[in-house]
């Protein structure tokens, strides 16, 4: 399992940064993708160089630096700060498990990455990636549009090749955005086949870490390491169960008799339609057989039924975590959080505010029944009344559409100004699999394309998004284009 794709090649991550540092070159840009590198990291790797050569191999990422979004904690002496200037005290020296199951397989932890303040949930008009303690991420396709969220950092990074892979974290939408707007491939997993002990929360009944890559191999490795129950994670009681060897070969499904299901994303850009429409065609030349469907209904009760979930548990999960964290960290619970943010307005909201956090903190509690109610009434409407009875009743190994249109331009007035979401709100409010892989390119900017299974479904997912990758091929690398054409006409 050594030969991983982009794992054994020659990184480009380190002529990159030779590139930017080398006093004979001009600078390279500043994508603000990364807020702390490890200082531990060259004696880190040193000492898995000499491991290597008495013989020693941990695992298949011996050696191998990888990025972890600022939210999920290392025992490195850097901060776990989720952004926010409340934290930049939170260093409580433990590893995630998942970091813990990472370095056991030999990773360096490289560094930790940007991402949006408190993973978005602090205001509803807030701008992806940016947060008050590693300000604006940027595109590397085209450094005026946005990274997409939360996970900003971590796509970023990962497109630039500034480390082989990273770990970002999903609740809606967090990884396979960051993944899509930046030409890489993230999934977000099953919720409960990653713990999320140690991770900065927002919600436990979505949330979940996950791999965001090169490659969907790349994807698999990861996902098969970072899996596994955790006795501080109840959500994770079956994790053991359905976690893969991954010392076993990953092989591409075979297309052939493959049925999937397509959703079309009706406010798609023209050309977004006209890659899916290209995407199809050469799958269908593959071996698959393509359905037409439409997406479970009920899209606009279902959000605001996540809502209540989601600002219902952020208050407790929030306190939860905060309990938890060294002396030095002062905030203990939301209400602390709302308060440093309106002593430090200045520094914490020169963009937007905190209309989020304030409603969060109205809300009842767990055991509130208008809580209870949304989480149960959506979590079968997305789950099982929706993607599975969409899935039994057409016999579908999973549906696909356009994760989302291509990068939009960042706006600090407006807030973030999504033209096309795609199908990622049902797959998240579930807790299924939900992977994306580049499916082509508009404009310069790359677009791409979402799987979705049912739950625990995360491994033959990702042998089926191995094919479709192989069908699709790759899509150029970033240009760090300083401002993209239409953002160029709009000033």
């Amino acid at each position: 399992m050594e030969k991983i794709s982009a794992f054994t090649r020659t990184l480009p991550w380190v002529s990159f940064r030779q590139r930017q540092q080398h006093p004979g070159n001009p600078p390279g840009p500043s994508l603000h993708s990364v807020l702390a590198l490890n200082p531990r990291a060259r004696t880190d790797a040193l000492a898995l160089d000499r491991e290597r050569a008495a013989g020693h191999v941990r695992g298949p990422l011996h050696g191998i630096p990888l990025l972890i979004k600022d939210n999920i904690e290392t025992a490195d002496p850097v901060p776990t700060t989720a952004g926010s200037l409340a934290l930049v005290d939170n260093t409580g020296g433990r590893d995630a498990p998942l970091i813990a199951r990472l370095r056991a397989a030999g990773a360096v932890i490289l560094g930790k990455t940007n991402l949006s303040e408190w993973a978005s949930m602090r205001s509803a008009v807030s701008v992806s990636g940016w947060s008050a303690v590693g300000g604006q991420t940027l595109n590397p396709y085209a450094l005026d549009r946005s990274p997409c969220g939360s996970s900003s950092g971590s796509g970023a990074a990962v497109a630039a090749s500034l480390a082989a892979a990273a770990v970002g974290t999903e609740t809606d939408g967090s990884v396979t955005c960051p993944a899509s707007l930046n030409g890489v491939v993230g999934i977000k997993p099953t919720v409960g086949l990653v713990s999320r002990t140690h991770v900065v929360p927002v919600s436990h009944s979505q949330d979940t870490p996950g791999p965001i890559t090169h490659t969907v191999a790349d994807a698999a490795l990861l996902l098969g390491i970072m899996a596994g129950t955790d006795p501080q994670d109840a959500a994770t009681a079956s994790a053991d169960a359905h976690k893969w060897n991954v010392s076993d070969a990953f092989a591409p499904a075979d297309l052939k008799g493959v049925r999937v299901g397509v959703i079309r994303i009706s406010n798609s850009l023209p050309q977004v339609k006209e890659l899916l429409n290209s995407a199809i065609k050469r799958l269908t030349e593959a071996g698959v057989t393509v359905v037409e469907v439409d997406a479970p209904s009920g899209d606009a009760q279902l959000g605001e039924q996540e809502e209540t979930v989601l600002l219902t548990e952020l208050k407790a999960d929030l306190a939860a975590y905060l309990a938890t964290t060294p002396a030095q960290v002062k905030a203990r619970t939301l209400g602390d959080l709302i308060q440093f943010n309106r002593e430090h307005a200045a520094r914490e909201m020169p963009i937007f505010g905190q209309d989020l956090f304030e409603q969060a903190q109205l809300t009842a509690g767990l055991q509130d029944p208008v809580y209870l109610k949304a989480r149960e009434d959506s979590r079968l409407a997305a789950g099982r009344d929706g993607l599975d009875k969409l899935l039994a009743s057409h016999q579908l190994q999973a549906i696909i559409a356009p994760t989302m249109g291509p990068a939009y331009l960042i706006d600090t007035i407006a807030g973030d100004t999504i033209s096309a979401s795609g199908p990622g709100g049902f797959p998240a409010i579930a807790g299924y699999p939900h992977l994306t892989l580049p499916m082509g390119m508009v404009k310069g900017l790359p677009v791409g394309l979402s799987l979705i299974g049912t739950a625990w479904t995360d491994r033959s997912l990702l042998a089926l998004g191995a094919s479709v990758e192989r069908v699709l091929g790759p899509v150029p690398g970033p240009q760090y284009i300083a401002h993209s054409a239409q953002g160029m006409a709009a000033r």
